[in-house]
């Protein structure tokens, strides 16, 4: 049994201030997925972060459900890459000693 809890769209949809069919988007262009708990639609409590920072980038930027998945693929590509450079600095670190 998971332990994950769940906010329903309609409480996000009131608080952030957006319409539902800006998560069906979300949903439909794989950025989110929305699970039915209890007959509502509802996001998973630990998805909260990325979701606000698609509402950023849609209400501040005006980025479409494309726009905001090439910025989210290129953050993902630049952690991968400063994971990357801090392993070779680390490893290099042994040689500067």
């Amino acid at each position: 049994m998971s332990s994950t809890n769940f906010i329903p769209i309609t409480t996000l949809c009131t608080h952030y201030k957006v319409e539902t069919s800006f998560f069906q988007g979300l949903n439909e262009h794989g950025l989110i997925e929305i699970r039915t708990v209890e007959q509502s639609k509802c996001i998973p409590e630990d998805h909260i972060q990325e979701v606000e920072k698609m509402i950023r980038l849609h209400k501040d930027l005006s980025l479409n459900f494309a726009g905001i998945d090439t910025v989210f693929n290129l953050l993902e590509r630049i952690e991968n890459l400063q994971a990357e450079l801090q392993n070779v600095r680390s490893r290099l670190g042994i040689y500067e000693d």
